[in-house]
Order: C-alpha cells, then structure tokens, then sequence
C-alpha cells in the first residue's frame, strides 16, 4: 500500500525519518524508495561514507540509521561505535550483505539495535526497521536462537575458530579474502601498513595457520562462503 503524498502537513511531520547509510547508491535508491512507500516511514538522506554519515546525522536528526558494514572510506563496524559514542540514544540498524552468524552479535554488542541480511524479503526488512524504531532489537530467529544457546552455555557456536577474531581482525580477514594487499587493507581501514601486518599475524595464531599462503587460501575460502 502506497503512502498518499497529498496529505496535509501535520501528517507528513508524523513521518519516522531514517539516515541510509550505504556505499552503493543504486543500492541506496533501491532501500529509500522500498521506505518511502511505507506509510509514516521516509529516508531523509543517504551518504556513503563513516565521515558524511556523522555529519548527517548531527545535521538531520534522523529517527534511525540504517547502514551496511562495508564501506569503502571505513569500517562499518567503527561507526556505529562512533555514532553510539556521539548520539547514545540513535537507533542503529544494519542492513549488510554478510553473513549474520559472525557478525550479528558484533553489531549488537558494538551499539547496533539489529541485523538483517539484504537477500533477506521486503516485508522482513520493513518489519526490522519498525521493531528498532519501536525500541526493540531485531534478530533472525536463527541468531535469536543461538544467543539463547550460547547465554545457557552451549559453546558450540564458539567452535568455529573464526568468531574468535575480534572485530577488527574479522575485517582484515574478509579483506585478505577479497584479494587486498596490505597497503590497500591499511588504506580502506585508515591504519597503518605495521598495525595491518600486526592483525594479520594475530589471525594466523588464532586460525592456527602455518603461513601467508594458507592464511589467503582460507580467506578466499570464506569469502565465498556466506558472506
């Protein structure tokens, strides 16, 4: 059901405002237009990068951002700490292409209200977009079922090796995976070449690799994965 556009304007001011956050601006022009068929959902901006998002939210005020995690000025993972850093009460939404079994509860735990995958349907999307802006976290029911798991003490989820990386290291890994040179690592995450080689080595000690050669192989593995 369309919203109707004509309405007056004390109807429009009821409109939930939310901030797209997304380095694709085909993909951007896709979310926004899904939103704005909402009724009382509209899109007050879009931005593409960590930098233009912080401004636009001091700027705009929005009710709730949604953002993917790959971003190529910066980490998404970063600006929602950032942005929770600055504006605790923002609502923050993460609409991402990777896989939610290693990263929602990261994105939880970094600030995020919620995590739902872009193949996933248009009435889920909305649906998680809604619940945050209600005040609510948003989860699949896998991921909801696992948290629950893992709060009772099930540590199966912790046997794959990988989710023990920390946030940062999982991005240097998925990075590695997509065929990045150290230079270009260090570049897209705004750190030094040293700081790269230094994570890159703590991924081989925790994955238990025995070189750089392994270390691309599984990371290519993984990236295409479910990722």
């Amino acid at each position: 059901m369309k919203k109707n556009n004509l309405g007056n304007k004390s109807s429009r001011q009821k409109n939930r405002r939310l901030l797209l956050v997304d380095d694709h601006a085909v993909v951007r022009q896709g979310i926004a237009e899904l939103i704005n068929r909402e009724l009382g959902l509209e899109v007050c901006g879009q931005v593409g990068t960590a930098p233009h998002a912080v401004t636009a939210v001091a700027r705009l005020k929005p009710d709730l951002v949604l953002l993917d995690l790959s971003l190529e000025d910066g980490s998404g993972m970063e600006l929602i700490k950032n942005l929770k850093t600055l504006h605790p009460q923002l609502p923050i939404l993460v609409l991402s292409v990777h896989d939610e079994n290693l990263y929602a509860r990261r994105v939880l735990k970094a600030g995020a209200s919620g995590y739902v995958m872009k193949l996933k349907d248009s009435a889920t999307v909305i649906n998680a977009i809604r619940t945050v802006m209600d005040g609510g976290v948003y989860a699949s029911p896998a991921i909801n079922s696992s948290m629950i798991l893992n709060l009772v003490g099930n540590d199966a989820l912790n046997d794959n090796a990988i989710n023990r990386l920390t946030d940062r290291e999982l991005e240097v890994f998925k990075l590695i995976g997509q065929g990045n040179t150290l230079r270009q690592i260090a570049r897209k995450l705004q750190l030094g070449i040293s700081t790269v080689e230094t994570h890159r080595a703590h991924i081989k000690q925790k994955l238990h690799l025995g070189n750089t050669t392994q270390l691309i192989r599984l990371a290519v593995e993984s990236n295409n994965g479910p990722w």
